[in-house]
């Protein structure tokens, strides 16, 4: 297909800004026009929960310099969303009443902080989220975080820091269980209580007041900080509106990121990919898979018909913990363990019918590169030697 002349990226986030940049980096002199609701250029979000919250940052990682996009030419509309994607007719209609025309489209919106019925409370998404929350936690208030999932454990983390009071409720057993399943959801509980959290786990939250939480146990929580961290729900409205295939709870592409609609694309949190490595469709809401696809889907804009590849990564600093997950495994696949669970040293992996479907790094920072060869190959390995081989020679 010939090369557009206008893509249009609706989204400013990592995903949105990261196709922008590379499809300068890829020689496109078209014009790129970006829309996003923000007011902030584009930035990356693991700083919201991490150093920004612990006050080791005045403000994110910014995706670009400030000069970048008026250098590189790249229309950056802040504060402009688009209220209607029109495949039919290639145009979209924007948030000022403007109709625009696109050779080519590009959806990264995101996702949107999941909410409770009734709560009141702060959320973490945005820049403007974690400016507003850090001054909230100063020594000796009560936090209550509604969520152990990774946002509720990372906060807790810097909340105790600052010296905060914590307390974490969430209805499932362990914290992260969906995840990394049941023992390493326990270590990590583990090494907040070390730090001073108190869970309230196996109870969900009964209501909201404006002066506490009432759990379903009949606990009432008394704090000066709510946070809700309960996950995030992706921005589909735009897609379900214009008529694209939606499936797996985001906006359905093939390989190459493309969506059922012509010459419109998806990246991100919203993109549900046919993902050639797992035979099945894969979605991510991770820092690295946003700022991945969004630097492959530029070559999809402008023609190239290449899949994306890519294993899941992510990574988390809690305390003196940290962790880097690469893969895509199940809370019920064989977990094989390398190392100390106990010191917190350890690397663990992920079996499922003899093949390697994702492994973890905690407090072991030498086997990066062996660890992804492994895991993007699902190599067929045994527990043995998982745990006593050396992983090099394994890759």
């Amino acid at each position: 297909m010939a090369e557009p002349q206008r893509i249009v990226i609706v989204g400013t986030g990592l995903a949105g800004a990261s196709a922008a940049g590379a499809l300068r980096d890829r020689g496109y002199g078209g014009r790129i026009t970006m829309f996003g609701t923000e007011l902030h250029r584009p930035y990356e979000l693991p700083a919201l929960s991490k150093d920004l919250l612990l006050g080791k940052a005045a403000e994110p990682a910014w995706v670009h310099e400030p000069g970048f996009y008026s250098d590189n030419e790249i229309d950056l509309q802040l504060g402009v969303s688009v209220l209607e994607l029109r495949p039919g007719d290639h145009t979209i209609v924007d948030s000022d009443g403007a109709v625009r025309p696109y050779d080519r489209l590009l959806l990264a919106t995101g996702s949107r902080p999941r909410v409770l019925p009734g709560a009141q409370g702060h959320v973490l998404r945005t820049l403007d989220d974690s400016l507003a929350l850090k001054p909230a936690l100063r020594e000796g208030r009560h936090v209550v975080i509604v969520g152990a999932g990774w946002i509720g454990c990372e906060v807790a983390s810097a909340a105790r820091a600052h010296g905060c009071r914590v307390t974490v409720a969430d209805p499932l057993a362990e914290p992260l269980v969906r995840v990394l399943g049941a023992e390493m959801g326990a270590m990590f509980r583990g090494l907040h209580e070390e730090h001073g959290v108190e869970f309230k786990l196996g109870t969900g939250v009964a209501s909201f007041s404006p002066s506490g939480v009432r759990l379903d146990d009949g606990t009432e929580l008394i704090p000066d900080v709510t946070v809700l961290a309960v996950g995030a729900t992706p921005r589909l409205e735009l897609a379900e509106a214009a008529g694209l295939e939606l499936t797996d709870g985001g906006i359905a592409v093939d390989a190459t990121l493309r969506t059922s609609a012509p010459d419109v694309f998806a990246a991100g949190d919203v993109a549900a990919q046919d993902h050639p490595r797992y035979g099945h469709r894969v979605r991510v809401e991770h820092w690295a898979n946003a700022k991945d696809q969004g630097t492959h889907v530029a070559g999809s804009l402008i023609g190239l018909d290449e899949p994306y590849l890519k294993s899941p990564y992510f990574f988390t600093d809690q305390y003196d913990l940290g962790m880097e997950y690469r893969g895509l495994a199940g809370p019920d696949d064989e977990l094989v363990v390398r190392g100390d669970v106990a010191s917190r040293e350890f690397i663990a992996f992920w079996l499922r019918d003899g093949r390697l479907r994702a492994a973890m790094n905690v407090n072991v920072w030498d086997h990066g590169t062996a660890l992804k060869a492994l895991v993007d190959a699902q190599a067929t390995v045994t527990a043995e030697q998982l745990r006593e081989a050396d992983l090099a020679d394994l890759a």
